[in-house]
């Protein structure tokens, strides 16, 4: 068994205005962001999916969730920021605004001959190296990335299908990292990362920016189908700049009604959890080779820039066993009453897996009453992602691995 649940309640959880600023994720840039993804012909929004019997079966009124799978054709979520990153990019490169360039501009032969060769790379267990292969093909540039040890060969293959030179590292997550800026230093190449260090700010930031467009339609949808906004955001976090640009956002627009949102990592690479409970204000990084069901959210160093809106605007941080995952891909494969299925990887569905051993567990009853869950509560997911391992899926969906330990 790999534990229980862990979990930590931000006993200084600030309301909007009165923490880490929020301008650079307020409606005006992720508006931005959102029109500059709506330049993609493969633009559309993705659905919101209620899950009305789930709610019922969990004690809950609402359980609504954005499904990642359909974004872009690339089966995940990481294509916002990317995108949106190496848009500003090119832009900034070629003296203009992102709001006087367009992506079909961007990517035109003559456009791509102005502004010369020009290489991205990054690190990634799969989904981010996707995103970034996508559009440095769409756009007419190279793309290297490197990945770290244990990650899928299919996500690997997925990654060379846009043209992209990619191989799978001995390096932990982190440790990939570092080599992809080392190599960006000693090749002039250009770094495309969602996490930040010192005097590596501007590109995170723009990531982050085209997550927070992904609030925008969660939050639109929402509004249409609901009236009033969600009451409850699970959140999955890997460095955090998914969980920021979703909940910076969130903060910003909704001001004192944003939802009570919780931060959900795996036991094996929990660095916003870990640097929550230090209570120093400081970001803390993980240890050891990041083993993890939760791939995607196999990260041991918090983002920078997105650690301080997690600090101040989270109401509670967990560190959830792989099982929890596991339960929620088979939670969102195999629904009940009429429920619509939802394929969801395995850090896809790390927040309904959660969500769902917070309401299920006796011992967590405490918590269930310090968020003010129950039948009143209307609970935003997002799935990040689709099967993109394709054998972890089946695995977990189809043959049970990593069973349920609840109850033992």
């Amino acid at each position: 068994m790999e534990g229980p649940l862990r979990y930590h309640l931000n006993p200084t959880r600030l309301y909007p205005g009165e923490g880490a600023g929020l301008d650079v994720l307020g409606p005006a840039e992720a508006g931005r962001a959102r029109r500059f993804h709506a330049g993609f012909a493969q633009y559309a929004p993705t659905p919101l999916v209620s899950l009305p019997h789930l709610a019922a079966s969990l004690g809950l009124g609402t359980i609504r969730v954005k499904d990642e799978s359909k974004r872009f054709g690339l089966n995940a979520f990481k294509v916002l920021g990317a995108s949106y990153a190496m848009g500003r990019y090119l832009a900034e490169r070629l003296g203009r605004s992102i709001d006087e360039v367009t992506p079909t501009e961007l990517c035109s032969p003559a456009m791509s001959q102005l502004l010369g060769p020009i290489t991205f790379v990054s690190a990634t267990d799969g989904n981010h190296g996707r995103a970034v292969a996508w559009t440095a093909q769409q756009l007419g540039k190279k793309a290297v990335i490197y990945m770290p040890k244990g990650s899928d060969p299919v996500r690997l293959e997925n990654i060379r299908s846009h043209g992209a030179e990619a191989s799978i590292t001995d390096l932990n997550y982190d440790d990939a990292v570092r080599l992809a800026w080392r190599m960006a230093q000693e090749n002039g190449w250009i770094m495309v990362q969602d996490t930040a260090w010192e005097n590596y700010e501007a590109i995170p930031t723009w990531i982050m920016q085209g997550y927070a467009a992904l609030a925008v339609e969660a939050l639109e949808q929402w509004r249409a189908e609901e009236g009033g906004p969600p009451t409850h955001l699970f959140l999955q976090a890997g460095v955090g700049s998914f969980a920021a640009g979703v909940l910076g956002y969130m903060a910003s627009a909704l001001g004192s009604a944003l939802p009570v949102t919780v931060i959900v990592e795996p036991h094996a690479a929990d660095c916003i959890y870990r640097s929550a409970r230090a209570g120093d204000g400081q970001p803390h990084a993980g240890t050891g080779d990041l083993a993890t069901l939760m791939a995607g959210l196999a990260c041991g160093e918090p983002c920078t820039v997105g650690w301080p809106i997690l600090r101040d605007y989270a109401s509670a941080y967990l560190s959830c066993p792989d099982y929890m995952a596991a339960n929620g891909m088979r939670l969102y494969a195999a629904p009940r009453g009429g429920d619509a299925p939802i394929v969801s990887g395995e850090s896809g569905a790390a927040s309904l897996g959660a969500l769902d051993g917070v309401m299920r567990s006796p011992s967590l009853a405490s918590l269930r009453g310090a968020l003010s869950l129950g039948p009143g509560s209307r609970v935003l997911l997002i799935s990040t992602e689709g099967d993109t391992s394709p054998r972890v899926w089946r695995d977990v969906c189809w043959y049970g691995r990593h069973a349920d330990e609840l109850g033992k």
